[in-house]
Parts: C-alpha cells; structure tokens; sequence
C-alpha cells in the first residue's frame, strides 16, 4: 500500500496525515475519536478559557496513563521474571 493522506478532526481543528497502511489509519481514527471524546467529558466537567486548556490536561492524563503502562511492562518484564526465575529453581532443588 503506497502511503495515503488523511484528514481528522481533534478540538474542531482538521488535521491531514500521510500513514502507510490501513491499520495505521484506524488506529490513527481511533485516537482521534477518543481525544473528541475526552474533549466533551472534560468540557462537561471543568472550567476552561478555550480547547487549549481542554487539550493540556487531556495530555497530562494521557502522558500519565502511558507512563503507568510503562511501568506495569517494566514489572511484568524485569521483576515478574525474577519472581519466576526464583519460583523455578526453588522447585527444581525440591525435585532433585
């Protein structure tokens, strides 16, 4: 697939994008629907001057959520396998 030009809208602003494959594109369209839809949640609940506030604390949650994800790989990746690392030779001493 050669490379495609999109376009998607995030705070009534339309952005166009190249990508390179379709399930970039639905990806892509996903993000974009999710940050419309955080936008609404936000406008709803908190006071703002205009979408650049909307947008800031939208990528302060989303920053956050990344870096929690990160850190939950990291355990799952580094200290998990210690753990069965540990798990594993506790149970090959018992069998020999």
């Amino acid at each position: 697939m050669k490379d495609l030009t999109i376009k998607v809208n995030i705070a009534n602003r339309p952005y166009r994008l190249k990508i390179h494959s379709e399930e970039e594109e639905e990806v892509i369209r996903k993000s974009a629907e999710h940050i419309e839809s955080l936008i609404n949640d936000y406008s709803g609940k908190y006071h703002y001057n205009d979408h650049q506030d909307l947008l800031a604390m939208i990528a302060l949650q989303l920053a956050n959520n990344s870096l929690s994800l990160e850190k939950h790989v990291d355990y799952r990746d580094n200290d998990l396998v210690e753990q069965l690392e540990k798990i594993d030779l506790f149970l090959s001493s018992k069998v020999s």
